[in-house]
This record gives structure tokens, sequence and C-alpha cells, in this order.
């Protein structure tokens, strides 16, 4: 037998005989055994938005992607097939979003669903990460939790690890990228010049800092925090840390919904034209990588 042959067995053996499994693949009654072990059902929600000229359209739902089922394979569960569909992207012909009402019913029905199904805990990994998206995914998430008793925990990949590192296409996206899916980065298209965000996509440090190595790092980093989190949650089944934690982020956002209106769409549109107009909108060009990560090494 070749070689890939045996490698793929492998990979299916561990995803059948642990208890964990990707949904769409599982019959009933392992689907029934898994549920019976470890109650978690693992959902990666993405994007189809641009991230510049280097990276592409659907970063977002890889990287959740691979963080669900790195850290499914730690604590056991099911992982839901990747979802695309976010609230508000940025402005761009390539980004694709959905209205904000009709996201919030797809979350509200998806978490339902996966209670009558008796899921009692979900965990979004939200590859996207938007104010207005992350608004309404919080205000779901709270809702089961009021609703239905479900302790869903709706987090970005890295909020765990430094709220700093939620960039976007910037040092710490396309590092995780790299350590992914590297054949997918182009860095040489951004070139050698300064980084406008309306052209470069980059909000925060300059992705051509970027390397394999620091994404293993902070995607090793992430996996253990998100991995921390759940094993908390299946031992207390106490809904009080979930709600702490969105309670932080949602002030985390303050700041932009007083300023640009608490009317989702309206929101990132205003915010959008602010950036256009603004004469240096450039990304940060320090070349350092490394005080983000020492942060949370230090955590």
């Amino acid at each position: 037998r070749s070689s890939v042959s045996r490698l793929r067995d492998s990979l299916t053996d561990e995803w059948h005989y642990a208890a964990l499994g990707r949904y769409a693949e599982l019959h009933p009654e392992t689907l029934e055994a898994i549920r019976a072990r470890c109650p978690v059902a693992y959902l990666p929600w993405g994007a189809l938005e641009w991230h510049g000229p280097h990276l592409p359209l659907g970063l977002d739902g890889m990287t959740a992607e691979a963080i669900a089922e790195r850290v499914a394979r730690r604590t056991g569960g099911v992982v839901l097939p990747t979802t695309w569909w976010p609230v508000t992207t940025l402005p761009h012909a390539s980004s694709i979003d959905l209205p904000s009402p009709l996201v919030r019913s797809l979350w509200d029905g998806i978490f339902t669903s996966l209670h009558q199904s008796a899921w009692p805990i979900v965990v979004v990994i939200s590859g996207h990460y938007a104010q207005g998206h992350e608004l309404v995914l919080m205000q779901a998430a709270r809702n089961a939790i009021s609703l239905h008793g479900q302790l869903v925990f709706a987090i970005p990949p890295l909020a765990l690890v430094d709220e700093d590192m939620l960039d976007h296409a910037g040092l710490w996206e396309t590092s995780l990228l790299l350590a992914l899916r590297p054949d997918l980065v182009r860095l040489e298209a951004l070139g050698s010049g300064t980084l406008r965000t309306t052209e470069s996509a980059v909000l925060g440090r300059d992705p051509r800092a970027a390397s394999n190595s620091l994404g293993q790092r902070v995607l090793g980093l992430a996996v253990e925090r998100i991995v921390g989190a759940v094993q908390n949650l299946l031992a207390s089944r106490d809904p009080a840390p979930l709600l702490a934690l969105y309670d932080r982020r949602r002030e985390r956002y303050q700041a932009y919904f007083q300023r640009y209106g608490t009317a989702i769409e309206p929101a990132i549109q205003a915010w959008w034209r602010e950036q256009c107009a603004a004469d240096d909108g450039t990304a940060p060009q320090s070349l350092k990588n490394g005080e983000e990560l020492e942060r949370a090494h230090e955590s």
C-alpha cells in the first residue's frame, strides 16, 4: 500500500476511534456514541472577504476550521461543516456578507436545533470578527444561554491569546495562514512600499514580517487556550464565565459604536468612508513581531 493510503487511513482512524468526528461524515450510532462521551459541537465560522492582494478570500473559514479540528482532537466532540456567511465585511467588490437579521436568525436556528438534538455545549470558532459580526454573534449566544441553558462559547481564534492579535490581513492572520496553507499566501503582491489600508486591506501590523514559525507558535497557543476553556465548561457547566467574556468583548467595541452608531451595516460603511478619506491610512511599518506573543506566553 502507498504511504498516502496509510496516512489517509491513519487520519481516518484517529477520528473514528476517538470521541470525536466530523458531523457530516458520521453515521447515527457513531454520532450518538460521541455525544454520550463528549457533548460538544464545534461550529467553525468564516467569511468570503477581501484580505488584500496577498491572502485568499476564504482565510477566515480556513483558520476557524483548522483550529476547531485541533481543539476537538484534544477535547472530543463533533465538528460541524464550516459556514461562510458573515455579518458585515470589509467593503470591497470581492466581499460577500448577509444582512445582520438574517445571520442572527441563522444562528438562533442552529443553536435551537443543536439544543433539540441534545448538544448542551456549542463552540463557535469565528475566524471573522468584524465589530458588527461579533456583536450579533454574542447576542445570539446570550439568547441561547438564556432560552435553552445551552452553553454557547463564541470566540475569535486568537482572542484568548491576545486581543491585539485580532488584526485583518496583517501580521497575525498572515502568519496563521503561512502555518496552515502557505501555498495561498502571496506576500510579494504587497510590494515594498507603504501599505495603505484601502489598497492592502491591512489593519494591524505589517504582514511582510509574517512567518510560518510565528504562525505555528500562535496557533499552538490559541488551541491550548480554547481547549482549557472548553474543558472548564465541560467540568462546571457554568455560564458565568461566558457571560463575563461577552461583557468584556462588548466593552471593547463601545468606542466604535459610539462613533459610528449602533446600526450594524451603516456603521461599517461610515467607518470605511473615514478610512478612505484619511490621508495617512497606512498599516504600521514596524517589523518587530514578538511583543504580543511574549505577553501571551507570560500570561
